[in-house]
Formats: C-alpha cells, sequence, structure tokens
C-alpha cells in the first residue's frame, strides 16, 4: 500500500494491508478508518447482545507484558475470549527475563509454543519493531517506552467520533506530561491524520523538546488553552518517570494544570473530558469533573475492548460475514 510506505511492518495477508501493528506514526487515514469502521461494527453487535464472528476459534493470542497494566492487559485478554480465541499473560515477573534472558529469545521461544499473535507492552522504545522484525506472527505495540500506544489513541478516537461524529475539524487539546506519554505522541499522530487540530499544555519541563515540529500548537497556561476546545483529553503525570527537577508538587499541578470546574467555566460547555487512566484524582483533574457529565472516561475503557476486538480481527485476516450487519 503506497500510504505506507514508511511502515516496517507492510504485509498483504489481511485487508489492514500491515503484519503487525506498531504504532499510529505508521498508519494511513485509510486504515485507520477501517479499524474504525470494524470497531463500530462490533460495538453494535454487542449492544444488541448479537454474537459477534469468533475470528481467533482455535488461536493462542500472547499477552507479553514487562510492565503493570489493568485497562489495556484485560481489555486484550477479553477482546481475544469474546472472539473465540486462547489467551496466555506472560509476565518479568517468574519469567526467564529476570534470569537474564533477552526479550528476542523469550519471544523466539513463545513463538515455539506456535500462537497466533503477540502483544506487547515494555519499557523499551522500540521493543515491538525488534519484535516484529524476529517474529513470524503479528505483533501488537500494547505500549513501548516513552514512544507508542497505538490502541489506547485508536479506543480515543473512537470515542471521539461516537460522541461528536467527526473528527474532522475539531479542536483537541492534550494536557499534562506530554514529554513522557506515548499516549500523547500516538494520539498527535492519529488525530492530525483524521483532520483535527491538536494543542498542547502542561509545565515547560514535561513538554518535549521543538513539540511544535509535531504540528502542535503549544500553550503553558491552562485557562488559555481550553477556550474553544472541543476535547480536553488529560494525562497521568507519571511521576516514577521524573526527577525532582522535572516534577512539580502534586498541590502545584493541581493549582496551575489541573482539570476542574471552575476551570471548564472557560471551556465550551459540551467539551469532552478524556483521560486514559489510571487518574490521580484531584491531581489531574478533579473528582467532580472526573464523574461529570462531560466525562467519557469509562466510555474509552469500553470502547478499549471493542477497538482491540476490531485489531485482532483484522490482523488475523477476519473479514466481515456478508449480510451481519
Amino acid at each position: 500500500m503506497s500510504e505506507n510506505k514508511n511502515n516496517p511492518s507492510v504485509s498483504s495477508k489481511n485487508s489492514l494491508g500491515i503484519k503487525s501493528l506498531l504504532g499510529t506514526e505508521f498508519l494511513s487515514k485509510t486504515q485507520i478508518e477501517q479499524v474504525l469502521k470494524y470497531s463500530f461494527l462490533f460495538k453494535k453487535l454487542l449492544d444488541a447482545g448479537r454474537p459477534v464472528p469468533q475470528t481467533l476459534t482455535g488461536k493462542t493470542v500472547i499477552l507479553l507484558f514487562f510492565e503493570p497494566s489493568t485497562r489495556t492487559r484485560s481489555s486484550f485478554e477479553l477482546a481475544a475470549q469474546r472472539l473465540g480465541g486462547n489467551t496466555l499473560i506472560l509476565t518479568k515477573e517468574g519469567s526467564s527475563a529476570e534470569k537474564g534472558e533477552t526479550l528476542v529469545d523469550t519471544a523466539k521461544t513463545v513463538q515455539a509454543m506456535q500462537p497466533d499473535l503477540l502483544v506487547l507492552r515494555h519499557p523499551s522504545a522500540g521493543s515491538p519493531f525488534h519484535l516484529d522484525q524476529t517474529l513470524d506472527i503479528p505483533v501488537v505495540n500494547a505500549g513501548d517506552g516513552f514512544h507508542e500506544h497505538p490502541t489506547q489513541a485508536l479506543l480515543d478516537l473512537m470515542t471521539i467520533q461516537e460522541f461528536k461524529g467527526k473528527m474532522e475539524g475539531l479542536k483537541v487539546l492534550i494536557v499534562g506530561d506530554i514529554a513522557h506519554s506515548r499516549v500523547a505522541r500516538s494520539n498527535i499522530y492519529a488525530l492530525k491524520k483524521m483532520g483535527a487540530e491538536v494543542s498542547v499544555c502542561g509545565p515547560p519541563t514535561l513538554l518535549p523538546p521543538k513539540v511544535e515540529q509535531m504540528g502542535v500548537k503549544v500553550f503553558y497556561e491552562l485557562d488559555k488553552a481550553v477556550k474553544e476546545q472541543d476535547v480536553i483529553m488529560t494525562l497521568r503525570i507519571q511521576f516514577e518517570r521524573l526527577n525532582p527537577g522535572q516534577s512539580p508538587s502534586r498541590g502545584e499541578y493541581s493549582k496551575f494544570y489541573g482539570i476542574s470546574e471552575a476551570l471548564l467555566k472557560s471551556a465550551k460547555e459540551n467539551v469532552l473530558i478524556m483521560h486514559p487512566g489510571p487518574v490521580n484524582r484531584g491531581v489531574e483533574i478533579s473528582p467532580e469533573v472526573a464523574d461529570g457529565s462531560r466525562s467519557v472516561i469509562l466510555n474509552q475503557v469500553g470502547n478499549g475492548v471493542i477497538v482491540r476486538m476490531a485489531v485482532l480481527h483484522l490482523l488475523t485476516g477476519g473479514e466481515w460475514p456478508e449480510g451481519l450487519v
């Protein structure tokens, strides 16, 4: 596919045209639209209580998670099971990785067991790319270091489209620790490809150098940034990744960059409030906003299972049975 000439994982084995999902940077607008199309088809069936295609019957998905995860790991597991597949979860703790085995050797060992797809979360940026080059089976990036988290961005896009009906022309603000956020990076790539106008806001120490080169508008004052935005996506402050010189106190961050009801008086009445989770309540976002009528945080969680169903379905060669919807 010509749109995908820079994707290291181009393939003609499925209708999506890629062997693996490594990042939204490598996806074309057409491919994003296809994932969203299938996601909404799955959602329609599930909402109606109807059976979904059992694409993964007789197939096994390995979940190789070398970082903690609740939402991503459990939603991939549910997604595979809803498609009729088997899952095997492997974590760093208790595995041969603790004995010094390399990631590639671990993956080769797993592949020798003949799974059909591998989902990887790893603290090292680029690790899914290396496995994609090594293994014959599809690899899905479930988060690699500060690099990307493509399925999170895709579920965020699904949620925005569900509530706003489109992405073209929308103004989306991403607030917080942009420098360490793979979620921010994947969303910026994906939203811009879908025609959204993306802005970022955060403390200068938590914005990456030359972030403007990603085609985003930069704000340092949140009260100015929220005006006229259609979507506000706030990020978790990753205190575990910050050194003391970078990290504001929780109180300071909440005061200047926390999303509160008082702040939202400057925003559009119908602005969507999003957060990838886990939420530091009272730091990035007040409980009143997180639980309020404009919040779609739990919708994001639900859509995460559905988007991952679509991704697993497409990467394993699934088509849509004629007449199903």
